[in-house]
């Protein structure tokens, strides 16, 4: 603080020359708490987990995140950025405040050194969101208070590029803390432990067919649009996805979040049809909130990358530019 308090005495002089002042204050402002497990910390690529043989590791996705509402799971999503989480707009329940889970493949992290929880800061609903009926651009991202310190068990999935080639009978794989049954005379029951399943892209014409046979729509309003991704399950217990929660897919070697659990058909026998958002039809607008928050200060973002337009201001007489004082001070 005595270095910011000496700017103000000072006299003419540019904003250049004042830089290096600057840095020297950051240099000594206390560390900014670490929110992650920083054991082995090594700067992750999206979508390339980090997998060993132990059992627990092996089956983490380090991208899944659970939404919670007073820390009663209620969804899942998908952590693409350090600030950013995208999950399904209907998963949003007016003005609740929200926290998410990462860095645990369990509800229950007691004692976990590496689970994390923060709470959300600002939610963006898609523009274009209809909950009514069958759900159109069922997408939401969640902007966090805190950034998130990537490491081995919180890491980012990549998102595709627009017109991602998705092909018919492509293998992904949906995660989350869904419904299942421990027999099939059963109930359903939410699993404490997160579920993984691999399941099969199905052409939208071929599942449109599926879902008008069950309602009153006429056949020439799809219900599958291009926006959608469906995909089926052959397993006994079809119901491990969350709404919001990841349909990814390997492609040469990295993870691609190819969809957002929307719905399905019924959670009741296999095979099962479900619904997900298409994220490549999304991934421009995914870019341009994350850009804007960033620029707006929604979402928290490093000082120092403030310092490239600090370093284009012109060059003038007088005391420093009143943007210096805010970059020493935060």
């Amino acid at each position: 603080m005595a270095t910011s308090l000496r700017l103000l005495d000072a006299g003419p002089g540019s904003l250049r020359r004042w830089i290096p002042t600057c840095f020297a204050a950051l240099l000594l402002l206390p560390p900014r708490p670490n929110l992650g497990y920083n054991e082995d910390h090594a700067e992750p690529v999206c979508g390339a987990p980090w997998w060993s043989d132990s059992l627990e590791e092996r089956h983490h996705w380090p991208w899944e995140v659970s939404l919670q509402i007073e820390n009663e799971h209620v969804c899942g999503g998908a952590l693409i950025d350090q600030s950013w989480v995208v999950s399904a707009a209907h998963c949003i329940q007016g003005n609740k405040e929200y926290l998410v889970m990462l860095g645990s493949s369990t509800l229950q992290p007691s004692g976990s050194p590496w689970a994390l929880k923060i709470p959300v800061g600002d939610i963006i609903m898609h523009p274009k969101y209809w909950g009514q009926n069958f759900i159109r651009s069922d997408i939401a991202l969640l902007c966090l208070e805190t950034p998130v310190t990537f490491n081995k068990y919180i890491q980012p999935i990549c998102l595709p590029e627009h017109n991602f080639n998705l092909k018919v009978g492509m293998k992904c794989w949906v995660t989350g803390w869904g419904q299942a049954k421990q027999h099939p005379s059963a109930k359903l029951t939410r699993s404490l432990e997160l579920w993984e399943a691999e399941v099969s892209i199905v052409d939208n014409k071929n599942c449109d067919r599926v879902f008008h046979k069950k309602t009153f729509y006429p056949q020439v309003i799809p219900l599958i649009r291009k926006n959608m991704i469906c995909t089926t399950n052959h397993r006994e217990n079809p119901c491990y996805g969350d709404p919001g929660g990841p349909l990814a897919c390997e492609v040469h070697g990295r993870w691609i979040l190819a969809g957002i659990f929307s719905w399905e058909k019924a959670c009741t026998k296999a095979p099962n049809l479900s619904v997900y958002t298409r994220i490549d039809k999304y991934t421009g607008w995914i870019k341009e909130q994350v850009s804007r928050g960033a620029r707006s200060g929604r979402c928290r973002t490093s000082c120092l990358l403030f310092l490239p337009w600090l370093l284009q201001l012109p060059v003038s007489p007088g005391p420093p530019h009143p943007f210096l004082f805010l970059l020493c001070l935060c």
